[in-house]
């Protein structure tokens, strides 16, 4: 019996090969040899047939079929190490070819942005007239927008925060690098200057559908270049847009909570470069202040109308009884409107606060909440709403 099991290591490969039972009688030497050289042979015929050495491919295969075909008992050799396997063919991902992707790809507006073009164009202040000059010249470099590879460019301006009186080139027909020349005028006092912006929004036409917008240019400043005593040539990079950039102004109003009052004051101080919603060029500006609770309004307070302006001061408060309880349910919806003496008053832009308000909305109210009987100010910019609203 010694002799039968003087190789432990020849019983122990039988034993997983073949499953034997530890409770099953002991086997002759001969039978274990003649087993031992049938499986021996029966391997090498699967790994001549199933797992070529020369390949990796088969490797990575084998991982993905059913676990009753894998032989993982059986002792390959030193010549397939599994443990170095590198699987890298079929069924396998590719980390770096997504990464390459999402490089090439990671921002398609700033790609945009590169293959916008240039606009140049050229401004001057008539000062005895009181009238800005602006001499859009050429545009160079423009993308395509048409399936021959072409474009039929054209431009708009404005002045803004107006955009009641605005100005359009002519279309010019199957070109990239488009040459303009024309001369356009706003009427305005020179000391307004500072507080308008030039406005390009450059367009490619298209006779059967909505036109296509190629991009944009806004000059913050009009006394960029020089002080518009003579004229003066500027490029200007395109910038990458879809809709024209809308201005609606922004609005001051400072918040003050009393948690032992439970009362809540908002006081509406002023507001700036509004946007012209009569063809004067001005609006008829209010301010409204609704009291929401889980989006249902549960109270609305105004202030007074101010005539013909796009710069009022109000300096009016606003009070609302609110439960310390109650105030992480409730926020406050401020919409600046414009008076219309026939029709309906229009909303010229909104802005929100509440602790899940966005971005400044949640921050101002929470530093009202941090420093409680304080009023704290803050300049907002409005927002547009997207569907209709109406008094």
């Amino acid at each position: 019996m010694a002799d039968k099991l003087k190789d432990t290591g020849t019983l122990g490969f039988l034993e997983a090969a073949v499953k034997i039972s530890r409770t099953s009688p002991d086997i002759p030497a001969e039978v274990q040899m003649s087993m031992k050289d049938h499986l021996m042979r029966r391997t090498r015929m699967q790994r001549q047939t199933t797992e070529p050495a020369s390949s990796t491919r088969h490797i990575s295969f084998k991982r993905h079929l059913p676990r009753q075909m894998h032989v993982s008992s059986v002792d390959y050799g030193t010549d397939l190490p599994l443990a170095a396997e590198q699987p890298t063919c079929i069924g396998r991902i590719k980390p770096e070819l997504y990464k390459q992707k999402s490089v090439d790809s990671e921002d398609p507006k700033k790609e945009a942005e590169k293959t916008c073009g240039k606009i140049n164009f050229a401004l001057k202040y008539d000062y005895e007239n009181e009238t800005l000059i602006v001499r859009i010249l050429k545009a160079f470099d423009l993308p395509a927008k048409d399936l021959c590879g072409s474009s039929d460019p054209y431009v708009k301006i404005y002045l803004l925060p107006d955009r009641k009186r605005k100005f359009q080139t002519r279309v010019h027909r199957k070109t990239l690098n488009p040459t303009f020349d024309e001369c356009f005028q706003f009427p305005v006092p020179y000391e307004e200057l500072a507080n308008r912006k030039l406005h390009l929004s450059v367009f490619d036409f298209d006779r059967f559908s909505r036109h296509d917008m190629i991009g944009e240019v806004i000059l913050e400043n009009l006394f960029e270049a020089s002080d518009l005593s003579r004229e003066t040539s500027i490029w200007k990079d395109i910038q990458y847009a879809t809709t024209e950039s809308v201005d609606l102004g922004e609005i001051m109003f400072s918040l003050c909570y009393l948690p032992t009052a439970g009362r809540l004051t908002l006081t509406v101080i002023k507001c700036r470069n509004l946007k012209a919603m009569d063809i004067t060029g001005y609006s008829d500006p209010y301010v409204k202040v609704s009291l929401l609770c889980d989006g249902r309004r549960l109270k609305k307070k105004k202030t007074t109308i101010k005539r013909n302006t796009l710069n009022p001061t109000y300096n009016e408060a606003i009070i609302f009884d609110i439960p310390p309880e109650n105030m992480d349910q409730v926020s406050l919806l401020i919409s600046v409107m414009d008076y219309d003496r026939v029709g309906h008053n229009e909303i010229i832009g909104v802005c929100r606060v509440a602790n899940n308000a966005e971005g400044l909305g949640r921050d101002h109210w929470n530093e009202m909440l941090a420093y409680p009987r304080k009023p704290i100010a803050h300049w907002h910019p409005l927002v547009e709403v997207k569907k209709s609203f109406k008094e």
